[in-house]
């Protein structure tokens, strides 16, 4: 028999599918023995037996059917729920049970009507603010109205949405609807048990002001803010809100809302005010109910976002508890040495914002033990990594730490992030007066004893002086050490599961790592010689004519990935005939032609051979779950469609890629003849040196190139052991696989069920691909100091800072792309993108400039964007949220800003 009503002190927190978010955490907090003002609660029961013939589920039906970018659609179907369920009302035998319940409390007891929604305060979406709330509620007749109106709110706009943004099913979604007595309040609002905008979670931050919190959370109100230090217990800060609005309860029902003037604005952030406005709380009043926090906080076990109230006799009240979700994750392990650390993360310095698959991230732990053991690091467990490696967020970080500590790594890690991830190098020097990561290494014999193993195992200074010396024997030692790579991590033919999961250990383990010390050493040299001719040249030699030198560089494996792909499209266009059949037509209906083997002769074997070169590689390819373009070239297929489309007449990238290489040639001239003005020995210099730059800086991507080759070989033989899996019904698919990592593959070779455990781990990596901000730097107290930054203001109004990336100017509209699958990029458009790496570079071929959110002068994206001649500004932040698609801006490549016509963005 369903129960409509229950006791607020009879719930508990996993009863949330009968009683809704709100009331769970309410009945949490009452039998923990916190102050919680008495209630109940109608049941999502109730909800569903007063709904059920009412139409809802046509609605249901339709909003499956409705994009979520079908705003006009989706409101249009929300007034239409909201309509059917005040129309059905509330029935007798609820509005009985609800008045029972009521006249408990207390003859026409003023109460708080709330509505509380089964997808709400949720650990990864809070749904804060999306139902209604109806405060002040006197009389039974008035409650079951509000409890209508509170149902109704289950379908407005704004919940509509949220919950479709989040992938919450309409259908599955639910009402309960607490009533509370009402505190008369006279000090209300928000506490949150760690700061939510730092992600200090040692800091309480307290919201307050006179009269209902309604004012504080509803955001009509300046509120008083005090931030306390729960280690010293001290308040560290006070800042006065100016309070102009103030709600209170009305004897006999509803709300007042009064205007309060004052005589001036805001004083100093210390609180200094007129006389008129007074700190609604006192020093002891802020520390009883910052102390009622951390009890909240340590009965979860996880930081809080709640509202209070404080009643005219002084009582502290809690009127609601629910997770932070917008505060970062913690490292998933605690360092071994006690005290504060700071994490980089490296995710986001391979230009990768998603988060990894768990198969994904035991790869990376595989290849980082691989490294560290080379280096003469203990490694007990390489499938849990070495002592450097974290994981926070499903992404990948690295204890910076013993950086700060050296003087020597102060010296070198941030200059190598300048050009890389230039935000990244400007968090690690921000560190450097923090007293906690004083120096402490002050000679480079540590360095030295973990570099040298590395630099001897591979003979890098054999490679560095080969490099100057014999250029070309370098290159030829290169191709012959992928092509002896491609043979070692070829996987076998015939083999057992175990034997496939043996190879991937083996390839991620030993194999892989070997190509970067092998490699890098070449274009690294590169760099450092135009560096040199920088330095030798001095005033005759600008930051633009160094950056025009490295464009249209040859030995370049992603610019060639990318011409092949264009020149494709080339061949497709020339045809009539296949550029017909083609044209118009989404990438989803070309992929099913080329499976069909429809597609035109020429096209299909054009891209059954550019996937035959290139179909290892993917977006966020350093992740061994996502699919390879070979899996799926849905992506590839869609790009082509984009190059079909351009008009003649729009500057062909090959051409442009010729010119690039022409103009680099020509600076490499004018520089020498600079320098034979010096002396003839100068021009042999510098002639020397431009030629090794040239041959050598286009290298920086086989590297990773050769490292996403061992990565699609070890996808290949998990997809086989996967298949087998799921034949024996341990996974649902063979895809599974990787949200699995090796031990669980074992386990489930041996029998073990994953299917729950898997669909655990996909709803996790689904929250955390919604994730918009993910900080580049983490210290271990949940600190993020890019928040806690100063110095970070734009030049002037309107225009965006970061990091010049390719010198020139364009103005054009953008066009904001956070995945690229799928992407649709105008012709001249601007990119604007949170990272790239190369999965993301066939875009660059059409667009008209590139803004990144990460990266440095010579990160992935910006010197692709040299190649191809594009301006581009990067690390700038975000980009992807100020800047919108379709606003017009100007990016200039050489100061290293981007320019919106509106001020606001």
């Amino acid at each position: 028999m369903p129960v409509f009503t229950l006791q607020l002190t009879d719930i508990r927190g996993p009863m949330l599918p009968e009683v809704g978010g709100k009331a769970a955490n309410l009945g949490e907090l009452a039998g923990a023995g916190l102050p919680v003002p008495p209630g109940f609660c109608l049941t999502t029961d109730a909800y569903r037996r007063a709904l059920s013939s009412s139409g809802l589920d046509d609605i249901c039906a339709a909003l499956e059917s409705t994009s979520t970018v079908d705003l006009t659609g989706l409101n249009r179907l929300a007034g239409r729920a909201r309509s059917l369920v005040l129309d059905a009302g509330v029935p007798a035998d609820i509005a009985e049970a609800v008045r029972s319940a009521y006249e408990a409390l207390g003859s026409n007891v003023p109460v708080a009507v709330r509505s509380s929604a089964t997808a709400e305060d949720l650990p990864f979406a809070s749904f804060a603010g999306q139902q209604d709330t109806y405060l002040n509620v006197v009389g039974a007749d008035s409650v079951l109205d509000a409890v209508s109106r509170c149902w109704a709110s289950l379908w407005t706009d704004r919940a509509l949405t949220y919950r479709a943004t989040n992938g919450i099913e309409h259908a599955g979604a639910a009402l309960a609807v607490v009533v509370q007595e009402m505190v008369d309040s006279t000090a209300a609002g928000v506490m949150f048990t760690a700061n939510p905008v730092t992600g200090k979670r040692h800091e309480t931050v307290i919201d307050a002001s006179p009269g209902l919190g309604e004012a504080v959370v509803s955001g009509a109100v300046n509120p008083d803010q005090y931030v306390v230090d729960m280690a010293g217990g001290a308040i560290v800060k006070r800042t006065l809100g100016d309070r102009r609005v103030e709600i209170h309860a009305v004897p006999g029902g509803g709300t007042q809302r009064t205007q309060r003037s004052r005589n001036e604005s805001p004083g100093d952030p210390e609180g200094a005010r007129d006389a008129a406005v007074q700190p609604c709380l006192s020093d002891r009043q802020i520390k009883e109910l910052a102390e009622l926090g951390r009890l909240v906080e340590r009965h979860y076990g996880a930081p809080q976002d709640t509202e209070w109230a404080m009643d005219p006799n002084g009582k502290l009240w809690l009127t609601q508890a629910r997770p932070i979700t917008t505060l970062y994750p913690q490292t998933t392990r605690t360092p071994p040495v006690p005290g504060i650390h700071a994490f980089l993360n490296f995710s986001l310095a391979q230009g990768l914002t998603r988060p990894l698959t768990p198969m994904g991230l035991a790869g990376i732990r595989l290849i980082a033990s691989c490294v560290a053991k080379t280096a003469g690091f203990a490694v007990p467990d390489p499938r849990s990594g070495p002592s450097p490696y974290y994981e926070a967020g499903q992404r990948i970080f690295f204890d910076l730490t013993p950086v700060l500590r050296s003087r020597v790594g102060r010296k070198i890690v941030p200059r190598v992030f300048d050009v890389m991830e230039a935000r990244s190098a400007m968090l690690m020097r921000s560190l450097f007066d923090d007293p906690r990561f004083s120096v402490t290494i002050k000679t480079p014999l540590k360095l030295i004893r973990h570099v040298a193993p590395v630099a001897a195992k591979y003979r890098v200074p054999e490679s560095l002086l080969r490099g100057l010396f014999r250029p070309e024997a370098a290159l030829e030692r290169v191709e012959r050490h992928s092509s002896e790579l491609r043979k070692a991590i070829a996987g076998p033919g015939e083999a057992t599961a175990h034997q496939r999961v043996a190879h991937v250990q083996r390839i991620l383990g030993s194999e892989l790592f070997a190509t970067v010390p092998q490699i890098l050493p070449l274009p690294a040299l590169g760099f450092a010689l135009l560096a040199l001719v920088g330095r030798i040249l001095g005033d005759q030699a600008s930051y633009a004519e160094l950056q025009t030198v490295i464009r249209g560089l040859p030995n370049n494996v992603t610019t060639e990935m990318d011409l092949a792909l264009w020149q494709l499209a080339s061949l497709i266009r020339e045809d009539d005939d296949a550029a017909a059949s083609m044209a118009g037509q989404t990438a989803e209906a070309l992929l099913e032609r080329y499976r069909d083997e429809g597609l035109p002769a020429i096209a299909q074997s054009g891209l059954d051979g550019f996937l035959r070169a290139y179909g290892h590689r993917a977006v966020a390819e350093i992740d061994l779950g996502m699919p390879r373009w070979g899996d799926d070239p849905t992506h590839i297929l869609g790009v082509l469609a984009n190059y079909l489309r351009l008009q003649p007449g729009a500057g062909a990238p090959d051409e442009q890629f010729r010119r690039a290489a022409e103009e680099a040639e020509e600076q490499v001239a004018k520089f020498i003849a600079r320098a034979r003005a010096i002396s003839p020995l100068h021009a042999v210099v510098v002639r020397a040196a431009l030629d090794r730059t040239r041959r050598f800086a286009g290298l920086r991507e086989l590297p990773k190139y050769n490292l996403v080759l061992g990565l699609a070989v070890a996808r290949q033989q998990l997809l086989l052991v996967g298949s087998e899996l799921a034949a024996s019904h341990r996974i649902e698919r063979p895809e599974d696989i990787f949200f699995l990592d090796l031990d669980g593959v074992e386990n489930a070779l041996a029998g073990q069920d994953f299917r729950e455990e898997i669909a655990q781990h996909r709803a996790a990596y689904e929250h955390e691909l919604r994730r918009r901000h993910i900080p580049r730097v983490l210290l271990s107290d949940g600190t993020e100091p890019e928040a806690t930054a100063a110095g970070d203001a734009d030049p002037r109004p309107g225009t965006l800072s970061g990091s010049p990336a390719s010198t020139g100017l364009v103005s054009a509209p953008a066009r904001v792309i956070m995945d690229p699958v799928g992407a649709h990029l105008e012709p001249g458009e601007i990119l604007v993108a949170p990272s790239t790496d190369p999965g993301w570079t066939p875009l660059f071929l059409t667009a008209g400039g590139l803004v990144m959110e990460m990266g440095g002068p010579n990160s992935h994206g910006a010197v692709v964007a040299r190649e191809y001649g594009i301006p581009a500004v990067v690390g700038v932040p975000d980009a992807t949220i100020r800047l919108r698609t379709g606003q017009r801006i100007t990016v200039d490549g050489a100061a290293g800003t981007v320019s919106t016509e509106d001020p606001d963005g």
